[in-house]
């Protein structure tokens, strides 16, 4: 514990050393962090003032969507400001709130991806059933479930972590703070360390995504038994979920389902599911979501119309 306090700060050696690769990179990520805010608080201004948009899995669609927005501006603004400035240093209890802010966010949406699935499971497989099954008292339970699954899942990771003791060097070669970086710079042995860390993450999100292929693999089996319409509409909510689940799950996998080593092609990775996909969520639940986009329309021509008053 001694040993861990001799470091007070570590130093990100981020994505590039490059001053001008540096400054490219800092205003396409401020670009795609602004796209990401604006898409993600639309969803959730846009379930929360419509009226249309009161079924159970919009409520998930919002709270996937507000959890997106915190996840990222845990880390992409640091990341902005360290390629545009190229002060890289970044104190040791605000790299142990970011990694604890990153897993609770990003736990919480693993469990939320695996309600929401559940969600279209009963309104595809048991229609008849739907209303009385999610229910709101249902969907707020299960909503509180992820992000008590989160916590815990964030909590261990940083108690993991908190008071193992960091002896030098303090570089992190990330552009992040996250667990296999970090016990890189560890002083004692981590084999231990390393199968908890991996129990707590790799194991969680490959149990997971598992779950996820099946009950997916079940909805689309059921399908038969729905009219053309049905099976559009069901298809377009699937794939979009599909999407999302792929595009989340997949670098995580390869992230955290592994010994405790890194790789240089992390950093890319890091990049896609922390940067990319919170950005993208947006764009592939609403564009095939006449729904959504109705609402967004409405609600835009309402502001419109107050604000020329």
């Amino acid at each position: 514990m001694g040993s861990r306090n001799n470091v007070t700060h570590f130093v990100l050696l981020s994505l590039t050393q490059k001053p001008k690769e540096q400054k490219v990179l800092s205003f396409m990520f401020l670009l795609f962090y602004i796209l990401t805010m604006v898409g993600n608080l639309l969803i959730v201004v846009t379930v929360t003032v419509s009226k249309t948009l009161n079924s159970p899995m919009y409520f998930f669609l919002a709270s996937l969507s507000f959890m997106d927005a915190i996840y990222s501006s845990a880390i992409t603004p640091k990341l902005i400001s360290d390629l545009f400035f190229g002060e890289n240093i970044i104190s040791f209890k605000f790299c142990m709130a970011q990694l604890c802010i990153e897993h609770l966010f990003g736990g919480s949406e693993v469990f939320l991806l695996l309600v929401m699935a559940y969600d279209r499971y009963v309104a595809i497989c048991k229609p008849l059933h739907y209303l009385v099954i999610m229910r709101q008292r249902m969907c707020v339970a299960l909503l509180v479930v992820s992000w008590v699954g989160g916590f815990l899942h964030s909590i261990i990771q940083l108690g993991t972590v908190y008071g193992l003791p960091f002896c030098g060097p303090n570089v992190i070669d990330h552009f992040l703070c996250d667990m296999f970086p970090l016990l890189e710079l560890i002083c004692t042995d981590t084999y231990v360390i390393g199968v908890l860390v991996v129990a707590n993450g790799g194991l969680i999100c490959t149990i997971v995504f598992l779950l996820l292929l099946v009950s997916y693999g079940v909805i689309l089996h059921s399908l038969k038994n729905l009219s053309q319409e049905g099976k559009r509409k069901a298809l377009q909510t699937c794939g979009s979920h599909i999407t999302v689940v792929v595009c989340f799950f997949v670098p995580c996998i390869f992230m955290y389902a592994r010994p405790t080593k890194t790789f240089p092609i992390d950093k890319s990775l890091s990049v896609f599911y922390t940067v990319i996909t919170p950005m993208l969520n947006p764009l592939i639940y609403t564009l095939r979501n006449s729904e959504m986009t109705n609402a967004m329309k409405k609600l835009w021509r309402r502001n419109i119309i107050s604000c020329s008053k």
